[in-house]
């Protein structure tokens, strides 16, 4: 279970990096500070970079000694999240409603770890990317490197990413072949009706009835409509109608989320959800439009890299600190992008319970997006090794140079 001993000396000088990303955080597309830092730590240790991709993308190009070989990739995202900060430590964030709640910053200090370990140690065939993506939080960063042509300039047989995961223990990982990450679409229902006194509901026709059935009726989408061993989640969050209390509106709105593990089920969700708009206003007099937006599809591990990786964290962290597989999250990560284009896989690392944030933490539990969350600093010695252990391991497995 041991790391690799210059993670440990380096403990220090990391922790002191990624509470320094936690302290200016900044928000997706607008990490200017956060990559400069990384492209100075890169070339600070020898590794030609590549930025701009994506807008405020970093790839580091780390070439290994021991002949041509295979290219793998190593994502960490970059951006913070757009809420409060409610700890009180030294290393709370210095920019008023912005926060790494996610920990995108812990992600970031264990990749560049890795790197160094990396450029000082270049006996592996082929190539190391590091990329450093921004935008993972809604705004679909790792599309934007793509579209910018992150795999035609960097071309790669596989890619790994990973996500600090509280609630399991501090240095456990969690993996498993096929989804482990839920796909993530938005929709804005419109109801169109006609305004009338609310005493004289007859000559109207209610959109806010309307808006009652449909929100009523979609729910019926996932108990009877869906096959009962399948997941998804569909969840009207927003209604909007009405100004006054004697008044029926004109129009109202819904809006919401859907969470689903695959396309097929995405599909008959959407099919439906447009059915059931148009029949329940139409029942009521009314129109309905149904704007349905597919965020990020759903992060769809492949087989081969999954099983390398579980193989790996078996024999490196022991069974008993590793779950395989395991259960899969609703959240969404545009990591699915990527996996789209190469195979890889991608998996979580336990944060623990909370009790590493240091003194001046919030009242709050450390979980991902909250206002006490911290990323656990002792996870960046288990983490540079985890991505140094599978970058060195999968080239060599996949290199044709003769042993």
């Amino acid at each position: 279970m041991t790391t690799l001993p210059p993670f440990t000396i380096w403990q220090d000088e990391f922790t002191a990096i990624r509470r320094d990303l936690h302290q200016y955080p900044e928000l997706g597309f607008n990490e200017h500070r956060t990559a400069e830092k990384i492209a100075q730590y890169l070339e600070q240790w020898q590794i030609p970079i590549h930025r701009g991709l994506g807008g405020t993308g970093v790839v580091g190009i780390l070439k290994g000694e021991a002949g041509p070989g295979p290219a793998v990739g190593l994502r960490a995202d970059i951006d913070a999240l757009p809420m409060p900060e409610i700890n009180e430590f030294p290393h709370k964030s210095q920019h008023e409603g912005l926060m790494h709640a996610c920990g995108h910053d812990g992600h970031t200090a264990m990749l560049l770890a890795a790197a160094r370990y990396l450029s000082e140690h270049r006996d592996f065939p082929g190539t190391v990317y590091v990329i450093f993506q921004p935008a993972e939080e809604g705004l679909a960063g790792a599309k934007e490197m793509i579209e910018d042509g992150l795999f035609e300039l960097f071309p790669m047989d596989a890619i790994f990413g990973l996500h600090n995961w509280p609630g399991l223990p501090a240095g456990h990982f969690g993996l498993r072949t096929g989804a482990i990450m839920a796909s993530s679409s938005t929709f804005t229902i419109t109801i169109q009706g006609k305004g009338a006194h609310g005493a004289m509901p007859n000559l109207g026709a209610d959109p806010v009835m309307a808006a009652v059935h449909i929100a009523q009726g979609l729910q019926s989408i996932i108990s009877r409509n869906l096959d009962p061993l399948d997941h998804a989640v569909l969840s009207v969050t927003q209604i909007h109608a009405g100004s006054a209390d004697n008044v029926i509106p004109d129009h109202a709105e819904l809006r919401g989320t859907v969470r689903t593990f695959s396309y097929e089920t995405l599909d008959l969700i959407e099919q439906r959800m447009q059915a059931i708009c148009e029949l329940n206003a139409q029942s009521l007099g009314c129109s309905a439009r149904l704007d349905f937006q597919r965020r990020y599809p759903p992060t769809i591990n492949h087989a081969d890299p999954t099983a390398f990786c579980a193989e790996l964290l078996q024999d490196w962290r022991g069974p008993e600190n590793v779950t395989y597989p395991v259960t899969p999250s609703m959240g969404a990560e545009d990591f699915s992008f990527m996996l789209e284009k190469v195979p890889g896989c991608y998996l979580f690392l336990g944060n623990g319970d909370g009790d590493h944030r240091t003194q001046g933490h919030g009242l709050g539990p450390c979980t991902l997006h909250n206002g006490s969350y911290d990323f656990n600093d002792e996870l960046i010695p288990i983490g540079a090794t985890y991505w140094v252990k599978l970058a060195t391991s999968w080239l060599r497995a996949h290199s044709t140079i003769d042993a």
